[in-house]
């Protein structure tokens, strides 16, 4: 019986509800998808509607394993205009964070579907593409700016947490900081990267549940609140999918990096 990898189904599922999000508001998922940087367009509305068909047709795509591979290659084609749109913000601001942040939070989401694209399908099985490689080490650099926000940011972070959630809102929002940062040594050095991914990635839908998902109860006529359940669970997804790389082609991946430059030491996968 073959073991199921749910990875890219959440990930789908992330792409879907961005879509419906979209759908409903007319709008793209501030403050994540924007085209700030493209000033005043003309027929927005028009963009809007691409980008909402693209991430329903991406996120049904995900769902089949007939068509999971154009269904990774929309939603990265979707997240990598994103992540672009960032980079003319990024140029005007180079001492702002937040919008390196915002471009490597799309990236991460970019690395999943490369991930899904480049491994599944594949005629042989053992055949690990340097296009997964690549996906993976972009989520590991990804995870490192994760922490840079933490760290740049971390009143905004401290306030984010549930005041409920013993010991106290500066503890978890530390911890969280130290956990990304431990998180993204074990992805880009290899050592215990399959248990590191997969702590990350339910430290992550930790937030979607503590803290993403109650927001729209508290306050449903915010944008914001709705789209930041979408993203974080995309980047959950995407989290979720390394740690299903890392368990479905372990053999693979160890073979093709004894023979190659290595970007994880053997170690990780034992």
């Amino acid at each position: 019986m073959t073991k199921p990898y749910l990875g890219r189904h959440v990930y789908g599922l992330a792409a879907i509800i961005f879509g419906v999000i979209g759908l409903l508001w007319h709008d793209f998922g501030a403050p994540w998808q924007q085209i700030q940087a493209l000033g005043n367009v003309p027929h927005r509305e028009i963009l809007v509607s691409i980008a909402v068909a693209a991430e329903l047709f991406g996120g049904i795509a995900m769902q089949w394993q007939r068509t999971v591979r154009i269904g990774a290659l929309t939603l990265s084609g979707v997240f990598i205009v994103f992540a672009l749109l960032w980079v003319p913000r990024i140029i005007a601001e180079p001492l702002v964070y937040d919008r390196y942040g915002n471009f490597f939070e799309q990236l991460s989401i970019v690395s999943g579907g490369l991930i899904v694209f480049a491994t599944e399908g594949w005629g042989d099985p053992e055949r690990t593409p340097g296009l997964a490689r690549m996906g993976y080490t972009f989520f590991g650099i990804c995870v490192i700016s994760f922490t840079l926000v933490h760290v740049f940011y971390m009143s905004s972070v401290v306030e984010f947490v549930p005041r409920w959630i013993p010991p106290g809102q500066r503890f978890w929002a530390f911890s969280t900081t130290v956990a990304f940062a431990l998180a993204a040594v074990a992805l880009l050095t290899g050592r215990s990267a399959l248990l590191a991914a997969r702590l990350l990635t339910a430290m992550i839908i930790g937030f979607g549940l503590l803290i993403w998902l109650p927001a729209p109860f508290a306050d449903p006529h915010k944008l914001v609140n709705w789209a930041g359940n979408a993203q974080n669970l995309a980047i959950a997804g995407a989290a979720w999918i390394v740690a299903d790389f890392l368990s479905q082609h372990s053999s693979a991946w160890k073979a093709e990096m004894s023979s190659a430059q290595p970007v994880l030491s053997q170690s990780s996968l034992d």
